[in-house]
């Protein structure tokens, strides 16, 4: 399927699973607009890379998604800059475990803010100009985390159910303006997040990266393997093409078997 001429605004896009999906809708022709933290050099090699292999055009937004005022200024400026916001796909989040009783006040305060907040302000800020188009699709990334708990990760739980909810009264407020809403909920993937949760495991209990690597994936998922930013971003440009015209307020599993058990 095309994209071209549809404009896709991806947060948290500079790395991991939202690079990939960046990427997977540049492929079919999106303009994107990137938005994420790292250093400005490699986010310039990302954002120009995408421009020269896929021949469409790409800015960068470095928006912080914990302030709502900078969240709306980026769609807008998104809007400006590239001429719409078609697909808006709220990606970026962040993690930090610990028992409920111990858990940081700060820490709960900024996930709720990326993780869920963010959707909200991005989905605000972007709906009035897809139902002036009367077309749109806003592709929100949950996890197996927003159906299902894990222990030590209140707050992440917490803002992923939130997500999916989201989704949900969005999907139905909007389903006749041309507008659809849908929550993809990974199991594992191979981000630098769960890379970092791989190395811990494995210098916390004297293993190796390897071993551990399977013990984390079969914990949760019959399929031990790990699903990719590319499958992700597939399924991204799936739920924006006509065969998915009628998918709304879903939230879709691409999760090993995870929430089947």
């Amino acid at each position: 399927m095309s994209l071209k001429g549809k404009v896709a605004l991806v947060t948290g896009s500079t790395s991991g699973i939202g690079l990939g999906i960046a990427q997977a809708l540049a492929a079919a022709g999106a303009d994107v607009m990137l938005n994420g933290f790292g250093p400005a050099d490699a986010i310039e090699t990302e954002r120009a890379g995408i421009e020269a292999k896929y021949g469409v055009k790409a800015g960068y937004d470095g928006a912080d998604m914990s302030k709502p005022d900078q969240i709306a200024a980026m769609v807008a400026n998104t809007a400006k800059a590239m001429g719409s916001v078609d697909i808006l796909v709220n990606n970026a989040g962040i993690q930090f475990t610990a028992d409920v009783e111990d858990f940081p006040n700060e820490k709960w305060d900024q996930i709720i803010a990326i993780n869920m907040s963010a959707v909200f302000h991005g989905m605000k800020a972007a709906i009035p100009l897809m139902k002036a188009k009367g077309w749109g699709r806003i592709i929100n990334i949950a996890s197996a985390h927003g159906l299902v708990a894990s222990a030590q990760k209140v707050a992440y739980v917490t803002a992923k159910h939130g997500v999916v909810g989201m989704t949900k009264v969005a999907g139905i407020e909007l389903a006749n303006a041309g507008v659809t809403v849908n929550a993809i909920c990974p199991g594992w993937v191979l981000t630098p997040l769960v890379e970092k949760q791989l190395q811990d495991r494995a210098t916390r209990d004297g293993s190796t990266v390897e071993k551990e690597t399977h013990a984390f994936v079969t914990e949760k998922q019959p399929m031990a393997k790990f699903s990719t930013p590319e499958q992700i971003g597939g399924l991204t440009v799936f739920l924006c093409s006509d065969a998915a015209a009628t998918i709304t307020g879903a939230p879709l599993s691409i999760d090993g078997g995870w929430v089947a058990q």
